[in-house]
């Protein structure tokens, strides 16, 4: 079954990459704190996933609290949460390109805890993703605060145990962990937000951040939880690198803000570099 559905867990993946892109067009567009930002979003989502889950022919949700499922919903909402704090306190530069040094503890651990080691086209797409994320973000790098990139790299390594904890649901339901993420997201931003300014419901903020919890992760989450059961974390967190390529292309299409030359050759290189390992380690699969 895994080795068949295989190649549909690829572009599952990419989907929810995509998706995931538009956070830093609409984070821009809406006018609030970070935090209330991250809280309201995680309610429209956990209520798109809780639809998803009560859909007709459905399961309905099956939170069997074991250690998996806690521990990615936990390790879900520390990313969320850690990675907005870091854009706050480190360039976002600075935090897109740590937060992508997660592949390789993804690699690390998938090896140690899922006995599921990552193959030599992993590494040299590893090599070349990073060469296309520092054309992508040469000039922009630099600048940011130790503790902001600290907390980039610990969101890095929150989102890899992300990726572990839900590959080791891979015969079970795993978008339960979804669901609690972003319970435990909403909780923390909207408490967070009683001690903040007050945020002004524009219908503009009120549209984007709808977007964000409908699409942007609610459907993203739906489409990851999928995903994961059908290709190792490694090739998941892989696949997931191409979130950053899209987000410049987002401004461009919205705002008008056109990338340079530069950006436009980084995210080739790390298109062509996960599509050619996704390719090639597809193949590799029924041969196994």
């Amino acid at each position: 079954m895994e080795n068949s559905s295989r190649p549909l867990g690829i572009p599952a993946m990419a989907i929810a990459a995509f998706l995931w892109s538009i956070a830093g067009l609409f984070i821009r567009i809406i006018d609030w704190h970070p935090l209330t930002i991250a809280g309201v979003r995680s309610v429209i989502a956990a209520l798109v996933i809780l639809l998803y889950l009560k859909r007709p022919g459905g399961t309905g949700p099956r939170l069997d609290m074991s250690f998996p499922q806690i521990a990615a919903g936990l390790s879900y909402a520390a990313t969320m949460i850690l990675f907005v704090s870091a854009n706050k306190l480190t360039t976002s530069a600075n935090a897109i390109i740590l937060q992508y040094i997660g592949p390789v503890f993804t690699a690390i651990l998938g090896a140690w805890i899922l006995k599921e080691r990552a193959r030599i086209e992993h590494w040299i797409a590893f090599a070349f993703v990073a060469g296309g994320m520092a054309l992508m973000f040469m000039d922009k790098l630099g600048g940011g605060r130790l503790a902001g990139d600290i907390l980039a790299l610990l969101s890095a390594l929150a989102f890899s145990l992300t990726f572990i904890f839900m590959r080791m649901q891979k015969s079970g339901s795993s978008l339960e962990s979804m669901l609690l993420a972003h319970a435990l997201t909403a909780a923390i931003g909207l408490t967070a937000t009683l001690f903040l300014s007050a945020p002004h419901p524009t219908a503009k903020a009120l549209v984007s951040v709808a977007v964000m919890g409908v699409f942007q992760v609610g459907l993203a989450a739906i489409l990851f939880a999928y995903a994961i059961k059908h290709i190792s974390a490694v090739t998941a967190n892989l696949v997931a690198v191409i979130e950053p390529v899209f987000n410049p292309v987002w401004v461009f299409l919205v705002l008008g803000e056109a990338p340079g030359p530069r950006s436009i050759a980084g995210g080739i290189v790390i298109i062509v570099a996960v599509t050619a390992a996704s390719v090639i380690n597809a193949r590799r699969a029924p041969r196994e």
